[in-house]
């Protein structure tokens, strides 16, 4: 399985079932590659998470909670909410969970507040976890790194934090780094794994937006 970061919260995830496109991101002043997908998944319809201009063809598209399942891969959408007053402020957001090769895959979208003990059950086991640090509009590094601990995955990926001059008021990674006892990380151009190369001890890894 080949991960790529796209930007923001943008994801494309390949497998030997299917290509996923999570969050196609609009990239502000930059131009953007398009994509090809099977999938598309949009945590929410906010801009910056739900350019599906990006992706050629007519992938289908699940954009909400629910239990799905297309080209064998099984979905589950669990409904949350993009801050911590219920949604009253920045609406609902879809974290979703997938299984693609035997690995299991989590995207928290722009979660704005703590699972509960419930949703995190819900969720099961994860390999791998793509989780917003850079607060403002989501969980912070702080609350991130008490999801990393709640929902205890072999490979955390951090995502929509400040990149380079885009979304000056989000935080950069470094704090997110800090809270996990992280140091002198370098970038990955992707992640390339299967069952037998995860981890044994969780590890974090940081990823270089591939806008091109």
């Amino acid at each position: 399985m080949e991960l790529t970061w796209l930007g923001h919260s943008g994801f494309r995830i390949k497998s030997k079932e299917a290509t996923i496109v999570i969050d196609p991101p609009p990239f502000e002043g930059k131009p953007a590659a398009s994509q090809e997908a099977d999938l598309v998944l949009l945590s929410h319809h906010h801009e910056g998470h739900a350019n599906q201009a990006l992706v050629k063809g007519a992938p289908l598209v699940f954009d909400g909670p629910g239990e799905y399942e297309s080209r064998e891969v099984p979905i589950l959408g669990l409904s949350t909410y993009h801050d911590d007053v219920k949604g009253e402020r920045l609406g609902k957001n879809t974290v979703f969970r997938m299984e693609m090769e035997t690995l299991v895959l989590c995207h928290l979208g722009d979660l704005g507040h703590s699972l509960s003990a419930a949703q995190a059950e819900a969720l099961g086991t994860v390999d791998i976890l793509l989780v917003p640090v850079g607060g403002a509009t989501t969980i912070d590094a702080s609350k991130a790194a008490e999801m990393v601990k709640l929902i205890d995955p072999k490979v955390v990926i951090p995502m929509h934090y400040r990149d380079g001059e885009e979304r000056q008021d989000l935080d950069t990674v470094e704090k997110f780094l800090n809270e996990m006892g992280v140091k002198d990380l370098v970038p990955q151009p992707k992640l390339t794994v299967n069952r037998s190369s995860l981890p044994a001890e969780r590890q974090v890894m940081v990823l270089e937006a591939r806008r091109t």
